[in-house]
C-alpha cells in the first residue's frame, strides 16, 4: 500500500508541474480543501488591446490544444489507476478496508479533477469564439468609424467655408453646395413667446368671412389688354409637398420664383426665406428645383435690413419685401446685391395692425400676377378693409389703389390672379375655401366656394406664380404647390 500511495502522489505531482495549466489542492481557512485550476499566459502580462487581437487568437489556441493534451493524459492516468485499483480489490488480504476508501476518496478527486478539467476546456472553446466574434464586430466598427469620419470632414470643411463667406459679408455662388440648415452661423433668434401670441392671436380671430362681408354687385372680371391665358379661377387642385423644413425658424416662411427672371436667373431658380426671428435677413437661393428640394442652396443672401412677415416676392430679378417694424417697402437687386428703391406705403398699417386672420405680422403682402407688381394691406381710413394697390416695380410708386369691402383680419391669406384679388377663409381648416373676389376692372367683389386644402393645418403664406400658373404656399413646415384652373373669356 505505501507503494501504491507513492504512485498516486507521484501522479498528482505531475499532473500539476505543467507551466501551462497548474492545479493545485490546499486547505482553506476554515480548514476545508480547495482546488484551483488555472491558466497563465506564456508571453503577456495583461489582456491584448484590439490591435493584438490575431496574436491573443493565436496564443488562445495554443493554450486549448496543451489543454487538451493535459486531460487526455489526466483521462490515462484515471483510467491507469482504476485498473490499479480493480487489481488489487482482487488480490488484497481482509482487514484492508481502510486502505481501500482512502484510494476510493483520491480516485473520486482525481474524477472531480477530470470533470473540472473537461469544463475548463468547454469554457476555452466558448472564449475563443466569443473571441472571434467580437474582433468580427470590431472591424466592423473600426470600418464605420473610418467612414463617419470622412463625411464629417467634408461636412466642416464646407460649414467652415460658408462661415468665412458670411463673415466677409458676400455669398458667392459655389458648385460646393451645402444643406441650408448649416449655410450660415448667423440664424436669426427666434422669439418663442412671439410665437406663441401669434398664433394665439390667430386662433382668437379667425372668423368665416361670410359672417362680415356682403356681397356686392358682380360682373364677370374683365381680361386686361394684351393678356393670354386669363381667367377667372374656377378650382384648386390637392397640395402638392416638395420639401419641409428642418428648424422651427421654418415653421413660417414665403419662397418664390421669378415669373420674369433676368440674368443669370432662370424660371427654375427658387428663393427662400424663414420668417420666425426677431431679425430675418437670411435669403436661401436655389439654381435648380432639385437643389431647392434636397435643401442646398447655390448662394445665401444677407439682406442690409431685416424684413417682416411672409409677403416678400421676386420679379424681374429683385426681391421685394416690407422692412420690418415700418410700413416701408424695400425692392433688392439679386444680382447686384443692392438696394434699389425703398417706398413708405401711405397710411399702411404694420406689425399687427391689421394682419391676416393667422397672424404673424402679415400687415403688408406683395403679390405677382400677369400684369405686375400689387401690395395687399390695409388703413386706419379703410377701418380695417383690405386696401390693393398697384406698384411700380422701379421705384414703387403707388400707381393705382382700390379701398374693397373684405375685411383683412377676416380672412387667412390673399393673392392677385389677372387683376382680380382672391381670399381664402381659412388657414387650418381642411376644408377651406378660396371665398371671395375682387375684380379691379369693375370694381365688384362676390363671394365664392372653391375648395383649397390646408393639408398640414397651418397655412402662413399663399402666392400667385403667373409663369407656372399655380399657387405656392407654406403650410406648417412645408412648402406646397396648387394646381388651378382658368374659365376661358
Amino acid at each position: 500500500m505505501p507503494a501504491l500511495q507513492l504512485l498516486l502522489l507521484a501522479c498528482l505531482t505531475c499532473g500539476a508541474g505543467t507551466s501551462t495549466a497548474q492545479l493545485r489542492k490546499a486547505n482553506d481557512q476554515s480548514g476545508r480543501c480547495r482546488y484551483t485550476f488555472s491558466v497563465a499566459s506564456p508571453d503577456e502580462a495583461s489582456c491584448p488591446e484590439q490591435g493584438q487581437a490575431m496574436s491573443a487568437l493565436q496564443d488562445l489556441q495554443k493554450d486549448s490544444s496543451i489543454q487538451r493534451a493535459d486531460l487526455e493524459s489526466t483521462k490515462a492516468r484515471l483510467s491507469h489507476l482504476e485498473s490499479l485499483l480493480h487489481r488489487l480489490n482482487v488480490n488484497q488480504p481482509a482487514g484492508s478496508w481502510e486502505s481501500e476508501a482512502r484510494l476510493q476518496r483520491e480516485l473520486d478527486t482525481l474524477r472531480r479533477e477530470r470533470d473540472q478539467l473537461e469544463t475548463q476546456a468547454r469554457e476555452l472553446e466558448t472564449a475563443y469564439s466569443n473571441l472571434l466574434r467580437d474582433k468580427s464586430t470590431l472591424e466592423e466598427e473600426k470600418r464605420q468609424l473610418g467612414q463617419e469620419n470622412e463625411d464629417l470632414a467634408r461636412r466642416l470643411e464646407s460649414s467652415s467655408e460658408e462661415v468665412a463667406r458670411l463673415r466677409r459679408g458676400r455669398c458667392p455662388q459655389t458648385q460646393d453646395a451645402s444643406p441650408d440648415v448649416s449655410a450660415s452661423r448667423e440664424v436669426s433668434n427666434w422669439n418663442l413667446e412671439n410665437l406663441d401670441f401669434q398664433e394665439l392671436k390667430s386662433e382668437l380671430t379667425e372668423v368665416p368671412a361670410s359672417q362680415i362681408l356682403k356681397e356686392s354687385p358682380s360682373s364677370h372680371p374683365r381680361s386686361k389688354e394684351g393678356d393670354t391665358g386669363c381667367g377667372e379661377l374656377v378650382w384648386v387642385g390637392e397640395p402638392v409637398t416638395l420639401r419641409t423644413a428642418e428648424a422651427i425658424t421654418g415653421k413660417y416662411g414665403v419662397w418664390m420664383r421669378d415669373p420674369k427672371p433676368t440674368y443669370p436667373h432662370t424660371q427654375e431658380t427658387t428663393w427662400r426665406v424663414d420668417t420666425v426671428g426677431t431679425d430675418i435677413r437670411q435669403v436661401f437661393e436655389y439654381d435648380l428645383s432639385s437643389q431647392f428640394v434636397q435643401g442646398y442652396p447655390s448662394k445665401v443672401h444677407v439682406l442690409p435690413m431685416s424684413l417682416e412677415s411672409t409677403g416678400a416676392v421676386v420679379y424681374k430679378g429683385s426681391l421685394y419685401f416690407q422692412r420690418s417694424r415700418s410700413r416701408a417697402m424695400i425692392r433688392y437687386e439679386l444680382n447686384t446685391e443692392t438696394v434699389k428703391a425703398e417706398k413708405d406705403i401711405p397710411g399702411a398699417g404694420y406689425h399687427g395692425q391689421f394682419p391676416y386672420s393667422w397672424g404673424g405680422y402679415t400687415d403688408i403682402d406683395l403679390a405677382v400676377d400677369e400684369t405686375g407688381l400689387w401690395v395687399i394691406y390695409s388703413t386706419k381710413e379703410a377701418k380695417g378693409a383690405i386696401v390693393l394697390s398697384k406698384l411700380n416695380p422701379e421705384n414703387l410708386e403707388l400707381e393705382q389703389t382700390w379701398e374693397t369691402n373684405i375685411r383683412k383680419q377676416s380672412v387667412a391669406n390673399a393673392f392677385v390672379i389677372c387683376g382680380t384679388l382672391y381670399t381664402v377663409s381659412s388657414y387650418s381648416s381642411a376644408d377651406a375655401t378660396v371665398n371671395f373676389a375682387y375684380d379691379t376692372g369693375t370694381g365688384s367683389s362676390k363671394a365664392l366656394t372653391i375648395p383649397f386644402k390646408n393639408r398640414y393645418k397651418y397655412t402662413s403664406m399663399v402666392d400667385y406664380n403667373p409663369l407656372e400658373k399655380k399657387l405656392f404656399g407654406w403650410d406648417n413646415f412645408n412648402m406646397v404647390t396648387y394646381d388651378i384652373r382658368l374659365s376661358k373669356i
